[in-house]
This record gives C-alpha cells, sequence and structure tokens, in this order.
C-alpha cells in the first residue's frame, strides 16, 4: 500500500485501514452436533421420545423472553410474514419513523430455515434417531443503535442449538469514537469522506482489536435474551464466539472526486487484465505449489449504482476494490474460510506444547491474527494497483489540434486527424 500511497501523495488526503462488516456466530458446542446434544441429553435425563416436548418448551422461554425484554425496552415487536423482507431497511425505517438516534429501535419475527437436531424413527432398527437436518424455525431479530458500536442487529436461532449471530460493523463502531473523541467528520453510509484528525482515527481503529470479545457478544447477546443463561439449568454450558466473516477496508481518501476519476479507470483496466490467477493468490496469501491442484480463481467487474467493483476470490476469500463516495478508494479483503492462513500459537492451545505456526481458526481469539493478514493481502493488492500504467486519455492529447480556436478576430476549425486532408497537412 506504501507505494501507491507514495506515488499519488500529491493527490491524496490520507487513508484509514480497519474492521468493517462482522458477522459473529454463537454456538453451544454441546447442542451443535448429533453426538453433543445425545451427551447433553443424557447428562439432562431426557429421553428421545421427549425430545419434542422439551425443546418446545425452551424455544417458548426463548421468544417469550425476547419479547419481554422488548416490553421493557419498549420498543415495537413485529412479525414478518416473508423471510425477504430487508429487515435491516426497516429497521432504519423504524429507527428513523421514531426519531431513535441511540438505544434499542425494534424486534423482528420470521420463519427462516436453519439446521437443527429432529427425533426421526429409523426403520431398519426400529428406534428412535437424533438427526441433524433442515427445517424451518422462528429467529428473532434485535436491531439497535448502540453508544458504543453504532448500528448493529443480534439474530437468535429460538430452537435448538440456539445459534446467535450478532453483526456490528466497525465503521459505525468508529462514527461514535470520534464522536466521544471530539473529531469532526464527515461520513457517507459506512465510509468516512473527512476526518479532521486521520492519525488519530487510525488509533482508533486500531483500539477497536484489543475488545474482549467473549465479553462483549455475550452481554449483547443476553441483552436481547435474557433467558438465554437459565434454559439449560441445572447445566451451564457456555457459547462459543467465533467470527463467520470478516471484512477489513483500507479507504484511500483523494482531494477531489477529479482526482480520483482520473486514475480509477487504469485501475480497473489493470486489474481485470494485468492480475492473473497466480497474482490473485499471491494478494490473499496463497502460495501455487507445484504440482498441487490450482484453486479456483475467480476475477469479476460489476458496475454499481455508486461506482465499479472489481472481486477477486479463492476458496470463499475475495479481496476487492471500488469506488465510493466519489472521491475515495476502498481496497477490501473478505475472510469467510480461516483455514487458508495461518497463526503463531500452541497445538491445541496447549501451552505445555511449542507454539508452531498452525491453521487460523474463525474462534475470536485468532480475531487479531486475522486482521493481520487482512491487512498484508490489502497492501499487496495496493502495491500492485501502483503498477498501473497511467496515460494521457487520446481525447487530452488530441484536444489542443482539435479545438476550434479563434485568431485577431477570425474563427478557424480545428483540426480532424482522422480526415485525410488534415492529417496530410
Amino acid at each position: 500500500m506504501n507505494k501507491l500511497m507514495e506515488l499519488y501523495r500529491d493527490r491524496i488526503v490520507g487513508a484509514i485501514s480497519g474492521l468493517d462488516r462482522i458477522r459473529f456466530r454463537g454456538t453451544l458446542r454441546w447442542l451443535a452436533s448429533e453426538r453433543g446434544m445425545g451427551t447433553f441429553m443424557n447428562q439432562a435425563r431426557i429421553l428421545l421420545k421427549d425430545f419434542s416436548g422439551w425443546v418446545n418448551g425452551l424455544t417458548a422461554q426463548v421468544r417469550d423472553s425476547c419479547e419481554s425484554r422488548a416490553k421493557d425496552l419498549g420498543i415495537e415487536v413485529r412479525y414478518l410474514m416473508s423471510s425477504g423482507v430487508d429487515k435491516e431497511k426497516l429497521a432504519r425505517q423504524i429507527a428513523a419513523d421514531k426519531r431513535i438516534t441511540e438505544g434499542s429501535i425494534c424486534l423482528l419475527s420470521v420463519v427462516e430455515p436453519c439446521i437443527a437436531p429432529m427425533v426421526k424413527g429409523n426403520k431398519a432398527s426400529k428406534k428412535l434417531e437424533l438427526v441433524m437436518a433442515p427445517r424451518k424455525c422462528v429467529f428473532v431479530y434485535h436491531y439497535f443503535n448502540d453508544p458504543v458500536f453504532g448500528f448493529g442487529h443480534v439474530r437468535i436461532q429460538s430452537w435448538a442449538p440456539f445459534n446467535i449471530f450478532i453483526c456490528l460493523n466497525g465503521r459505525h463502531w468508529l462514527e461514535r469514537q470520534l464522536q466521544k473523541q471530539g473529531i469532526d467528520y464527515v461520513k457517507d453510509g459506512n465510509c468516512f469522506v473527512r476526518i479532521e484528525d486521520i492519525a488519530a482515527a487510525q488509533v482508533l481503529l486500531h483500539e477497536q482489536l484489543k475488545t474482549d470479545w467473549a465479553k462483549l457478544l455475550n452481554g449483547l447477546a443476553l441483552g436481547s435474551c435474557p433467558a438465554l443463561s437459565q434454559i439449560l439449568r441445572p447445566l451451564e454450558p457456555e457459547y462459543y464466539w467465533s467470527a463467520d466473516e470478516t471484512e477489513w477496508a483500507t479507504d484511500i481518501m483523494f482531494k477531489s472526486v477529479e482526482a480520483l476519476e482520473e486514475l480509477f479507470p487504469s485501475f480497473v483496466h489493470h486489474a481485470m487484465r494485468v492480475c492473473d490467477s497466480s497474482s490473485v493468490m499471491k494478494y490473499l496469501g496463497r502460495r501455487n505449489l507445484a504440482g498441487a491442484a490450482p484453486d479456483e480463481v475467480i476475477s469479476d467487474y460489476r458496475r454499481r449504482y455508486e461506482g465499479i467493483r472489481v472481486k477477486h476470490s479463492v476458496n470463499y476469500n475475495s479481496v476487492k476494490m471500488y469506488n465510493k463516495s466519489g472521491s475515495l478508494l476502498r481496497i477490501e479483503t473478505t475472510i469467510n474460510n480461516t483455514r487458508d492462513f495461518k497463526v503463531f500459537r500452541s497445538p491445541n492451545d496447549d501451552e505445555g506444547k511449542p507454539a508452531s505456526w498452525q491453521k487460523m481458526r474463525k474462534g475470536v481469539s485468532d480475531l487479531h491474527r486475522r486482521c493481520e493478514v487482512s491487512q498484508q493481502c490489502n497492501d499487496r493488492y495496493g502495491d500492485a494497483l501502483a503498477a498501473a500504467q497511467v496515460e494521457e486519455k487520446l481525447k487530452e492529447v488530441v484536444s489542443s489540434a482539435c479545438n476550434k480556436v479563434v485568431k485577431e478576430g477570425k474563427r478557424y476549425r480545428g483540426l480532424n486527424p482522422w480526415q485525410q486532408d488534415d492529417y496530410q497537412s
């Protein structure tokens, strides 16, 4: 990234790098598999024939707790007839209509597909069996505009295994940090067009990575559904928190829309014509080993209402580039498959064993390293863009000769280089 910043330093105001969208998952690992659920039921002395009644009772507790909490918070509770409704858009509309600028916004419930434990009869053995299978259940969404983290939501699966999904955005979080520090800024959606003190903003983004994630996420979950800490008593399994998907974005702020528009077509051309499969694998930290089956590398171009986006994907991870808000160039790495990266730690977190490079986990304990490798991906891609050849357009080269001129009160037409009489003269 330094090469790109140095090359166009006269056009660039500055840049910030940090978390964008993060999707966390909370899992009760005892309940997340057939074996684990079977062990839990044995410990709790629950028979297979009683499974349906037991889980239905837990589901009722979860939903009642969510709705009771919403009532205490004084927010709207709404049941949606279709899972296709844009819930974030609806929540923002409710917040706008009710002028909610901080705190809880609404509670939405909707039936959606899930993977869940079920008890079915085995025709061959003529016995009941516990299986994990697709089904549908009610999911509860709690939307909020937190005074610390900004806009986000908690999504709770009301049927076993009671998974929790929490979505936060590092840029909304940064906005709250800037407000607290009294730093002036201009924000457009989830990006900052201008920040009074860019260096201070970068420090605040790094502060986010020092968060006690388990404590934070447990607090948000119980704040939406207090019953989650009680429904499985006398056993008290804890939620394991992981990051299903992370987006790490570098936003380069140009001095003007024109300063970026002059360069951006060359960046797009370079990304689609010069960045081949081996280059893309390099950006995402992959080595193309001789003799190994190559990964599928996908590069695609899409024109959006706000600009152009170029995306390169390998094995469910991607790096992309797009222009936003006129004068902002964003380079963003999205990681879904952490196993493509390494983290230096003891095997299975056993401190008695020597540390070595291990495959990265989705657990929040490896989130700091995940952000490090994401920044490295952004840096490699930014340095590659610095090699894009930005040349004068033909229009700019010939405009002085092709434009009409007035000399000593007399008007002369411009030359046409493609007309035989003109280019021979």
